[in-house]
């Protein structure tokens, strides 16, 4: 086998150690192996650098193991010599049998010395920030659902029935209530009366819903959640003006993508970010939609054996940008006369509202690709995209359905309005 790579290392990295082992061309030409283990401090993974260097390694492999391996990726990425490959565990399993670090370093410094590897899409240092930011404010979104669901949870033990009058609990009008009902009024009509807007129109039924059993341990456990949810609101606004701030520091049009992103339907601000976290707004990164619809594991897989397609089932993968693009796509079939809403509706009949849905969130994400590949606006094509120039076949296709279903079926144009 063709040697691609004279100069090489594998690491095998974990949360104290990592194994190193580079292969190199000695003065005769000979291959020399040599193997080191290195500690995870910044100091150590700076010798380890040095080390690599020492015998001109141009190219490093690493598995991608948890978080673990994200330190020695920084402390490498600052030298320029060093092509650095961060790869799927799963596609350098070595054979089983005597596995230890070692063999395993030295069994990715061979596959990498023979350029069997291929590298995972590691985005630049600005948009891992962005990335990292994004996420965790996901994550806050998500326990702030939960906490608030908790509270929905509360109530209804103590027979308060104020999410079925009230529709939404945590309004100006809900917490108004709530927080006289921590601070001790049980008085059913009072609470009422603190109704604002359009829900003081519902008085009535609001007194009959606050007549229940809310005791002192209720008032304690509302009043913990609710302090929960003020400062994961709180903790969201500052992670807003982080990313934002982010975002305009960043090397790149970043806030001039989250303007064309938000021209699509479905897409606010937060939707924008979250997604431009993910895949970065460089998409000569990627060879083709294909590609990028591949890292978001919107692409169909392939499973094929004796000429025989035995599954197309989207593999497991990055679930981040997979859920952000669900997400976009479905808040958008519920835009009116749009493409994605026709696409949506044509698709659920035949596939199911699942895979609908998945359909829906690969052709935005294809969309998504061109708009910063070109950095142009949206243009919807179309709620009547799938139809037009097909009236006449239509038309037959409905008249064919109802004369086998036993009816005489008389079309009659209806004339155009004047």
């Amino acid at each position: 086998m063709q040697v691609w790579a004279e100069r090489c290392a594998g690491l095998d990295i974990h949360k104290k150690t990592v194994v190193a082992c580079r292969i190199f061309p000695d003065a005769d030409g000979h291959e020399v192996i040599e193997k080191r283990t290195f500690g995870t401090m910044t100091a150590e993974l700076l010798d380890l650098a040095d080390w690599l260097a020492e015998c001109g390694c141009t190219h490093v492999a690493m598995e991608s193991t948890g978080v673990y391996w994200r330190p020695v990726y920084n402390i490498l990425e600052a030298r320029e010599s060093f092509d650095i490959y961060v790869v799927n565990a799963a596609h350098i399993k070595a054979v089983p049998g005597r596995k230890t670090d070692v063999r395993d370093a030295h069994w990715i410094a061979d596959l990498m010395r023979y350029g069997l590897l291929k590298k995972s899409f590691v985005p630049a240092p600005e948009q891992r920030d962005i990335r990292e930011l994004t996420r965790l404010r996901t994550k806050f979104v998500q326990e702030r659902t939960s906490m608030i669901n908790r509270v929905n949870k509360t109530l209804e033990t103590a027979n308060i029935k104020l999410s079925s009058v009230a529709s939404e609990v945590h309004g100006v009008s809900g917490r108004a209530i709530l927080a006289a009902m921590i601070g001790g009024q049980t008085d059913a009509s009072t609470l009422a009366e603190m109704a604002k807007g359009r829900l003081r129109n519902k008085r009535v039924e609001l007194e009959a819903a606050l007549s229940g059993q809310f005791r002192g341990h209720h008032r304690v456990i509302l009043s913990e959640l609710l302090m929960q949810v003020d400062t994961l609101n709180e903790s969201i606004d500052r992670l807003t003006q982080a990313i934002d701030t982010a975002m305009k520091e960043a090397d790149g049009p970043f806030i001039q993508a989250v303007e064309l992103l938000t021209t699509m339907p479905g897409v606010q601000r937060t939707a924008a970010e979250k997604i431009l976290g993910e895949i970065g707004v460089d998409m000569n990164r990627f060879s083709s939609p294909r590609q990028l619809a591949s890292l978001c594991r919107l692409a169909p897989g392939n499973n094929q054996s004796g000429g025989r397609n035995r599954s197309g089932k989207i593999c497991q993968g990055s679930v981040p940008p997979r859920q952000a693009m669900l997400e976009i796509a479905m808040a958008a079939v519920k835009s009116k006369d749009t493409y994605p809403s026709s696409q949506y509706k044509r698709l659920a009949a035949r596939l199911g509202k699942a895979k609908a849905i998945v359909a829906v969130a690969h052709s935005l994400l294809v969309a998504i690709y061109w708009m910063l590949k070109k950095m142009v606006p949206y243009r919807d094509l179309g709620g009547n995209y799938f139809t037009a120039g097909r009236e006449t076949q239509i038309v037959r296709s409905l008249t064919k359905r109802l004369t086998h279903m036993g009816y005489y079926v008389s079309l009659e144009q209806i004339p155009a309005a004047a």
